[in-house]
């Protein structure tokens, strides 16, 4: 049996890839690797998984967390941008430690943006050798219920400097799904690239529109200057480190082409992507308090 080990657990997407996994039945030994055990094991209450304290910071729990490891799923925590101090070791403890497989959650247009942290641990796990699938989701759904849910409920607004941006989106439950149909099978997978996308690109006014009709409440969008979206932001006490992966996200797409629709939702799981009406559907509780 394959030991599956899962960072990010108890977050959006890890919540996800665990629940189709074990949706799903496959024969797999999922270790969740968590900061504090106690306090994620409440979070996962009721899963059938092990637990195992894996920290980003702390290269002294890399060994344990990778011991017996065959497939590493891997995701970036925001906070976190510092590729050589703390995606080097840990790549490198992988190495070491044999594990067979890395799945890395990366970004949408990640090989055009050299810049952002993915584009540079993409290119660690490649020099490892180690085999891998990245996994490249468009902007997550999800985002409202997270980074944005404070301005949606309180303000009922979207203040992001993104302008008439185009974006293409992806509901974190087919990155989920798509994910662990990978896990459960990655020697079809070896050293491949899939974006992840739904079928259709909205501008976050578009979006606004979808979330009024959805939810019956008028949700505006507003789009900042550079320097008025991170003096608001401070003002809020987001960390610095945050708002600057924020603008880099909304902003720069005012001056990139627009990111392509893809197919690779319904080929990889079968099913169609979900749809950003069928987002707010499902989340229309949680969207509006």
């Amino acid at each position: 049996m394959l030991n599956i080990l899962i960072t990010g657990a108890s977050g959006n997407v890890g919540m996800e890839v665990i629940k189709a996994l074990i949706k799903n039945q496959y024969p797999l030994n999922l270790v969740a690797g968590v900061r504090d055990i106690k306090t994620d094991e409440q979070k996962l209450l009721g899963y059938k998984i092990n637990f195992v304290r894996f920290d980003f910071t702390d290269p002294s729990t890399y060994p344990k967390a990778f011991q017996n490891c065959d497939v590493l799923f891997l995701l970036r925590p925001p906070h976190l941008s510092d590729v050589k101090k703390y995606f080097f070791p840990l790549v490198a403890s992988a190495k070491k430690l044999a594990i067979k497989h890395i799945v890395f959650l990366s970004v949408q247009g990640v090989e055009k943006s050299k810049i952002i942290p993915h584009y540079k641990i993409e290119k660690l796990i490649v020099e490892s050798a180690i085999p891998y699938t990245f996994l490249r989701p468009a902007y997550f759904m999800q985002n409202f219920t997270t980074t944005l849910h404070e301005d949606l409920v309180n303000k009922k607004k979207i203040f992001l400097p993104a302008g008439n941006a185009k974006f293409t989106v992806v509901d974190v439950r087919d990155i989920g799904n798509a994910a662990a149909i990978i896990i459960s099978e990655t020697n079809k997978h070896i050293n491949a690239c899939y974006e992840l996308t739904c079928h259709e690109k909205l501008t976050f006014n578009e979006m606004a529109n979808k979330l009024s009709d959805g939810l019956g409440v008028k949700i505006t969008y507003e789009s900042p200057n550079l320097l008025a979206f991170y003096l608001a932001k401070r003002k809020e006490k987001m960390p610095t480190m945050l708002i600057v992966v924020m603008m880099m996200l909304h902003y720069l797409p005012r001056f990139q082409k627009e990111p392509k629709i893809t197919n690779w939702v319904k080929t990889i799981t079968g099913d169609e992507p979900i749809t950003f009406e069928q987002f707010v559907t499902d989340n229309s509780m949680l969207l509006i308090k």
